[in-house]
């Protein structure tokens, strides 16, 4: 099927190619301007005081389909240990202040991507009552993005969760462009989206300032939405890329360049070599790409206010900022400029972060989307069945708990089910899952759509792959980095104990199937002890069929032999709505059906807990 874009001609690259005159019309890009300024605040001459301007921009990221200050998995106000909220609600009443103060005219608004997943509102627009159905809706997240008045947002990997024509309809619903200079139609190599914004903002001395937005994204899509935009798009580094665009940008007369990036701070990659892209490359572009003023930066869901990178070949600070995830931080960067040499240069920059816990929920945009939200609700709270007794994935990062047991058993039915009567039907079948989040719970009695959705807040979908038993060892000897080696003996202290190397949650995989032992008082590597399946010792060379999620099939967490071992089967469908539809089927969740002590952590043999 054709890649079904705009070309980069139309309005897509209209709005990333042009210059938007903020109040005004737009004017051509190509316009001829000046370079990037020293820095060095100087007089206009002959004694007259320098000519000065200062504007700010706002940044959010990592959004993930939250409006409201509202869990709906809990189906009540979002609250969290640190007391957060969340929600474009809340940012809208940030933003407005920061208007009322700055003067709308010299502030801009933007985004560092993942926008549209995450939510059980942006599932709805996505899955249920989608935007791309004819005659359909408008997506809660464009819409309240347009009322709020952003000026740019850059792609994020989860804005390809749900296959490129669902993200081709939110760009055409956004009022402003959707930036990705590195993700590029892979028959072509030109931009898919547009690379660039150029916002043009007024001053008082009759010389406007040219900001110009780059946007990138992260080569992780490649990986982990490789059923979505494998042979359409492609996704080079961030730092070549803007190396590419950052010298255009100069030269097309831009006074200040933000990049808005979809890439952590720390240089990590989670993805091993799966693609030659470095995952979280936003210092490592700070540092290499002359040119840039500032980063917003997205992925990491990390707060960081203010951290400033020298840049190496030139000796400039460039400010970077992340404001947390889904709306708990807005970002400020405020820029000082100086009329220096027949134009403006960055004086000073400087980055802080507002929490929305400060705000009360923007009653315009609540009122703009409360049909869409009640229909959420009421779509999470539909009753599928019942269980007989209540789980809870409170213990689950250190105890084999029946609520993760059941994620297993639903992906070994399905995967057997799916393989009966074919050529692989003899095998055993494996499964992995993760503990997501540490709140999930399925209640004693009646079980809704959001509890069963709950154990699963990401759209992974399911594989099935070919693993021998040695695999599976090492597979399992990598998940049980996860826990900080705890000596025999010592005291155990759960809240220290997992998370080792800043490993998350949803990196930890138990694998259903096998029994085995997780000895903590061990290093790294060597921790897996008494794997046995079917009582007996694990046979390296037996063959296995592993469950297995999407995500983690293609790379993700960087599992060792999972992403090139030979797929046998896969399915489209979310791991989620597969959970939801068992629960439908049994009609009633009996813990005595799936529950099993399959793994335990000791130390020296003797249990821990």
């Amino acid at each position: 099927m054709p890649l079904n874009r705009r070309t980069f001609l139309g309005r897509s690259a209209a709005a990333g190619a042009g210059v938007a005159l903020v109040g005004g019309a737009a004017v051509p890009a190509g316009a001829t301007g000046r370079g990037h300024g020293s820095g060095h605040g100087h007089g206009s001459g002959h004694g007259r005081p320098a000519k000065r301007y200062s504007f700010t921009v706002m940044g959010t990221t990592d959004l993930h389909g939250n409006v409201f200050n509202w869990d709906y998995f809990t189906d009540k106000e979002f609250d969290d240990a640190a007391h957060n909220d969340v929600g474009l609600a809340k940012i809208s009443t940030l933003v407005e202040g920061i208007r009322r103060e700055k003067g709308r005219g010299n502030t801009l608004l933007i985004d560092a991507g993942d926008t549209i997943q995450g939510t059980q509102l942006s599932y709805y627009y996505a899955k249920i009552d989608p935007i791309t159905a004819k005659r359909g809706p408008v997506h809660p997240m464009a819409q309240a993005m347009n009322a709020i008045g952003y000026d740019a947002a850059a792609l994020g990997n989860h804005e390809f969760n749900y296959g490129i024509p669902v993200l081709r309809k939110f760009e055409e619903q956004c009022d402003f462009p959707l930036l990705g200079a590195n993700a590029l139609d892979a028959r072509t190599l030109k931009p898919a989206f547009a690379p660039y914004v150029i916002k043009r903002l007024r001053t008082p001395h009759g010389q406007d300032v040219r900001v110009a937005v780059l946007g990138l994204t992260n080569p992780g899509i490649a990986v982990w939405d490789k059923a979505n935009v494998q042979g359409k798009m492609t996704f080079p580094g961030l730092e070549e890329q803007a190396a590419k665009w950052v010298p255009k940008l100069r030269s097309m007369g831009a006074d200040v360049v933000i990049v808005s990036a979809h890439s952590g701070t720390d240089g990590s990659s989670s993805y091993g070599d799966q693609v030659p892209y470095v995952e979280n490359a936003a210092t490592l572009v700070a540092e290499n790409v002359p040119g840039i003023d500032a980063i917003l930066v997205g992925h990491a869901h990390a707060e960081i206010a203010e951290r400033r990178v020298v840049n190496k070949k030139t000796g400039r600070e460039v400010v970077l900022s992340e404001p947390a995830k889904w709306g708990q931080r807005l970002t400020v960067f405020d820029f000082d400029l100086v009329w220096e040499r027949g134009g403006w240069a960055v004086e000073r920059a400087g980055s802080t972060v507002l929490n929305s816990n400060t705000s009360v929920e923007d009653r315009k945009i609540t009122r703009l989307l409360s049909d869409e939200h009640a229909k959420a609700v009421a779509y999470v709270n539909q009753v599928i069945g019942t269980s007989t007794a209540a789980m809870s994935t409170v213990d689950a990062p250190w105890k084999d708990e029946p609520i993760i047991d059941l994620i297993n058993h639903v992906q070994t039915e399905t995967v057997r089910a799916a393989l009966a009567g074919g050529e692989w039907a003899a095998l055993p079948v494996l499964s992995q899952a993760s503990c997501f989040s540490r709140t999930a719970a399925i209640p004693a009695g009646e079980v809704t759509i959001k509890d069963a959705a709950g154990l699963y807040p990401f759209e992974n979908t399911m594989e099935a792959r070919l693993l021998t038993g040695a695999q599976i060892k090492e597979y399992l000897e990598f998940s049980a980095r996860y826990y900080v080696q705890t000596a025999a003996g010592a005291p155990v202290d759960t809240s220290k104990l997992t998370n080792a190397g800043n490993t998350p949650d949803y990196n930890y995989d138990v694998v259903s199937g096998v029994t085995y032992e997780i000895d903590v008082a061990k290093p790294a590597g060597s921790r897996i002890a008494d794997l046995r399946f079917d009582g007996a010792p694990l046979d390296p060379a037996a063959t296995f069929v592993l469950a297995v999620n999407n995500y983690r099939a293609s790379g993700g967490g960087n599992f060792p032999h999972v992403a090139a071992a030979q797929q046998v089967w896969s399915n489209s469908d979310e791991i989620r709505n597969t959970i939801i539809s068992w629960v439908k089927d049994a009609g009633t969740v009996d813990p005595a059906v799936f529950a099993s002590v399959g793994w335990k952590l000791t130390r020296d043999g003797v249990p821990v807990f």
